[in-house]
């Protein structure tokens, strides 16, 4: 991984700790950026077709990378526009479980359709409240996040698939923005029916590109609205035979960014998914290790199996600007100071970043 750092030109300036909120460009990625604009710039409107024909491919790499079929891959600009189109198409008699907190981009939009909700905390027992609440059955979706982004706590895998083998009608939709790109993820065999993303974060994709997987099994339970041009890739005979996935993409999809994202995920397939998974888990135990240590964290967040290399810390905006002060970039999230690690960082870094905080929490 020490290797792999080069590529990333910002690691010479900083202790980047906010891949939560943002992750970096690498210079290879840059440079085939460079080489689509000078394509375009040469070539125009025959390049770009190309590019369009070239979307099919795209969907074959997303889904390889996360085990889907490509026709149950659909590509959008972002997780917040595809859920949003879903949901038009979902009948409004359905209740919805939510987790107090989470992503605006989950909840609000269930929110504001007003759905009927309920919710349960983000806690040390929130797979048992989850439960508690399926089994009532009064529940009919469960949308969550799979790594919230205030705290970096991770819902437990193995806890959605027992939860779906039990309830088999429960619809479970997920946003893993702050998920994919971590750690390898078998979409078909897992307890999620609808997995969104955008690309900007863990996945090193860029702005503009993300993507959903929808399971076989759910598409009978929407009446998706959205619909244009590009949902029948320019053929007006096309019309009446729209697939569901094409409904998400009713416009055109740009070959700049999703180019991006099909470059990222072949770079990550490169580096190794397992690889990348291995070493955040390192940074993940020395990061948690460090700050429970310090008494920064959540009580409950340590108590938890598994975490994210996302940590919400006790802090203010003083202590924010005392790391940026010492060229450590982080967030503001939740009245707290927000890090996050991705397999570009050391342990080396959170050693310098647990020390200081150290120094200034002791005085």
């Amino acid at each position: 991984m020490q290797n792999l750092r080069k590529k990333f030109p910002v690691l010479n300036q900083c202790i980047y700790a906010n891949t939560a909120s943002a992750g970096l460009l690498s210079e290879d990625l840059m440079e085939w950026r460079q080489g689509h604009d000078l394509d375009f710039l040469i070539g125009g409107s025959e390049m770009k077709n190309k590019g369009f024909a070239h979307m099919p491919e795209i969907k074959k790499t997303v889904g390889r990378f996360f085990y889907c079929k490509p026709e149950n891959v659909a590509l959008v600009p972002n997780f917040s526009l595809g859920l949003n189109l879903l949901l038009e198409g979902l009948s409004k008699d359905k209740t919805v479980l939510l987790l107090h907190n989470d992503y605006p981009s989950v909840n609000w939009p269930f929110e504001t359709r007003n759905f009927k909700r309920e919710y349960v905390d983000i806690d040390g027992h929130m797979e048992e409240r989850i439960y508690e609440k399926v089994k009532s059955g009064n529940i009919d979706v469960l949308a969550l996040s799979l790594v919230q982004w205030v705290n970096g706590v991770r819902i437990d895998f193995d806890f959605l698939k027992q939860l779906k083998k039990d309830f088999p009608d429960l619809m479970v939709i997920a946003d893993g923005t702050q998920f994919c790109g971590m750690e390898p993820f078998h979409f078909e065999e897992s307890g999620v029916d609808i997995l969104g993303a955008s690309s900007y974060k863990w996945l090193l994709a860029g702005y503009g590109n993300g993507f959903f997987l929808v399971k076989d099994g759910i598409k009978d339970q929407f009446e998706l609205k959205g619909i244009g041009n590009g949902s029948v890739n320019n053929d007006a005979s096309k019309r009446d035979s729209i697939p569901f996935c094409k409904y998400l993409e009713p416009g055109h999809l740009d070959s700049f960014n999703f180019g991006s994202l099909e470059f990222a995920l072949n770079f990550l397939d490169e580096i190794g998914q397992e690889n990348v998974q291995a070493q955040l888990q390192k940074l993940s135990k020395k990061a948690m290790t460090s700050f429970s240590e310090l008494g920064l964290l959540q009580p409950f967040v340590s108590q938890r199996n598994q975490h994210s290399t996302i940590f919400s810390i006790k802090g203010d905006e003083k202590l924010f600007n005392k790391l940026s002060e010492k060229n450590i970039v982080a967030s503001l999230r939740g009245g707290r100071v927000r890090l996050s690690f991705h397999f570009y960082n050391t342990e080396e870094e959170v050693d310098v970043i647990a020390t200081l905080l150290k120094r200034w929490t002791s005085k």
